[in-house]
C-alpha cells in the first residue's frame, strides 16, 4: 500500500506544481529606465490640440440635422469634398448623363421604328446608322462633348430629335461649366501654399529690451513673396466668469504688434513675432513654474494673398504649454554673403538658452517698483537735509538783524535823552 500511495503522492506533486517560464533577462539600462517611463506616462497628461502643429482644427460637427443646408450650395460642398470622391461624382455625372440622353434617343428610334427599318434606303431615320442601345449612347457622347465623327448625323425629317439635340447641346454645356469649374476651383485653393510657410516648432519667452516677451517664428521657403501678409495669435483657454459661468475654449487676441503696425509682414526672410507681456497681456500673472502647469493654446494665424495667383492663403500652426521655453531665444539664420543675404532653414527651430527670471511679469513691475521707492525716499530726505541748514542760517540771520535794529533804537533813545 504504501508503495502504491508514493506514486500517487508523486504524480499529485507533478500535476500541482505550477510551471515556471524563464523570463527574458531585460538590459539594466532599460530596466532602471521602465520604472522612470511608467511613471512619467501616468503623471503626463494627454494634450487636446485645438488646432493642429499642421495647421487643421480638431474639431468634429456631429448631430447636424439641417443636412439641406449643404446641398444649397452644391458648389462649395463638391469642392470641400476629398479628391476621391470629388473625381467619382465628376465621372457618374458625365456618365449617367451620357446613359440619359442615349436612352432618349434610342427610344426615338424605338418609337418611330427606325429599328424595323435598318437598312432600308426608302426610310429616312431620325438619325443615320443608329441600330441599337450602344450607337445610341456613343452618338449621345458625340453630342454633349461635339466631337462630330461624321458617321451618326441627324436629319432634318425628326423634329423631336432637334429639339432633344437643343436640350442635351445647352444642359452639356452646364454640365461642362459647373464640374470643370469645380475641378479648376479644386486644383487652384491655395491651401498647398500654406504648406510652404513655415512655422517654429517651439514658441520662447525672454527679456527683450528689458521687457517679458512671448516670441516665435515664421518664415516663408518660396521666392515668390505673399502679398499684404498679417499674422495674429489667440489664447484658447477655459475660463470661468464672476458669475460662475463655465467658458470652454474661450478665445483671447495676443497682441502681437496691432496698435504699432507690427503684425503687417513684409515676409521676405523668417521674422521673429514678439508680444510684450503687459497689463493686458494674458500672460501678466503666469510665472515660469505656473506655465508648466497650465492647460492652454496659442494658436498663431498667417494671412496674405498668394502672388502668382492673387487668392488669399491662410496658414495655421498653435503651441501647447510643453512647447513654450521659458529662458530661450532663437538662433539666427540670416548671415551676410558676398552680395546677397543667406538664410539657413537648418537652424530654423534651434534655440539658445538666455537669463531670464522665473517671475511673471507682474512680479517683475512690481520689484522694479519696490526698487525705485528707496532711491526717491534717499533723494527726498537729503534734499530736506539740505533745505535745514539754510533754515537754521536764515533764523540766526534775522535774530542779528533784530538785536542790531534793537541797539539801534537804544542808541536813539540814550542820545535823545542827553
Amino acid at each position: 500500500m504504501k508503495a502504491q500511495l508514493l506514486p500517487l503522492a508523486s504524480m499529485e506533486q507533478d500535476v500541482e506544481s505550477p510551471i515556471t517560464i524563464k523570463q527574458p533577462r531585460l538590459p539594466k539600462q532599460v530596466r532602471e529606465d521602465l520604472p522612470k517611463q511608467l511613471r512619467n506616462d501616468c503623471t503626463k497628461k494627454k494634450i487636446q490640440r485645438y488646432v493642429r502643429k499642421d495647421g487643421k482644427c480638431n474639431v468634429h460637427h456631429g448631430n447636424v440635422r439641417e443636412t439641406y443646408r449643404y446641398l444649397t450650395d452644391i458648389f462649395t460642398t463638391l469642392v470641400d469634398l476629398k479628391w476621391r470622391f470629388n473625381l467619382f461624382i465628376f465621372v457618374m455625372v458625365y456618365t449617367v448623363t451620357w446613359l440619359f440622353f442615349g436612352m432618349i434617343w434610342w427610344l426615338i428610334a424605338y418609337i418611330r421604328g427606325d429599328l424595323n427599318h435598318i437598312g432600308d434606303p426608302s426610310w429616312t431615320p431620325c438619325v443615320n446608322n443608329l441600330n441599337g442601345f450602344v450607337s445610341a449612347f456613343l452618338f449621345s457622347i458625340e453630342t454633349e462633348t461635339t466631337i462630330g465623327y461624321g458617321y451618326r448625323v441627324i436629319t432634318d425629317k425628326c423634329p423631336e430629335g432637334i429639339i432633344l439635340l437643343l436640350v442635351q447641346s445647352v444642359l452639356g454645356s452646364i454640365v461642362n461649366a459647373f464640374m470643370v469649374g469645380c475641378m479648376f476651383v479644386k486644383i487652384s485653393q491655395p491651401k498647398k501654399r500654406a504648406e510652404t510657410l513655415v512655422f517654429s516648432t517651439n514658441a520662447v519667452i525672454s527679456m527683450r529690451d528689458g521687457k517679458l516677451c512671448l516670441m516665435f517664428r515664421v518664415g516663408d521657403l518660396r521666392n515668390s513673396h505673399i502679398v499684404e501678409a498679417s499674422i495674429r495669435a489667440k489664447l484658447i483657454k477655459s475660463k470661468h466668469t464672476k458669475e460662475g459661468e463655465f467658458i470652454p475654449l474661450n478665445q483671447t487676441d495676443i497682441n502681437v504688434g496691432y496698435d504699432t503696425g507690427d503684425d503687417r509682414l513684409f515676409l521676405v526672410s523668417p521674422l521673429i513675432i514678439c508680444h510684450e507681456i503687459n497689463q493686458q497681456s494674458p500672460f501678466w500673472e503666469i510665472s515660469k513654474a505656473q506655465m508648466a502647469k497650465e492647460e492652454l493654446e496659442i494658436v498663431v494665424i498667417l494671412e496674405g494673398m498668394v502672388e502668382a495667383t492673387g487668392m488669399t492663403c491662410q496658414a495655421r500652426s498653435s503651441y501647447v504649454a510643453s512647447e513654450i521655453l521659458w529662458g530661450h531665444r532663437f538662433t539666427p539664420v540670416l548671415t551676410l554673403e558676398d552680395g546677397f543675404y543667406e538664410v539657413d532653414y537648418n537652424s530654423f527651430h534651434d534655440t539658445y538658452e538666455t537669463y531670464t527670471p522665473p517671475y511673471s511679469a507682474k512680479e517683475l513691475a512690481e520689484v522694479a517698483s519696490r526698487a525705485e521707492l528707496p532711491l526717491s525716499w534717499s533723494v527726498s530726505s537729503k534734499l530736506n537735509q539740505q533745505s535745514e541748514p539754510e533754515k537754521e542760517d536764515e533764523e540766526e540771520k534775522s535774530h542779528e538783524d533784530q538785536t542790531e535794529r534793537n541797539g539801534d533804537v537804544g542808541n536813539l533813545e540814550n542820545e535823545s535823552k542827553v
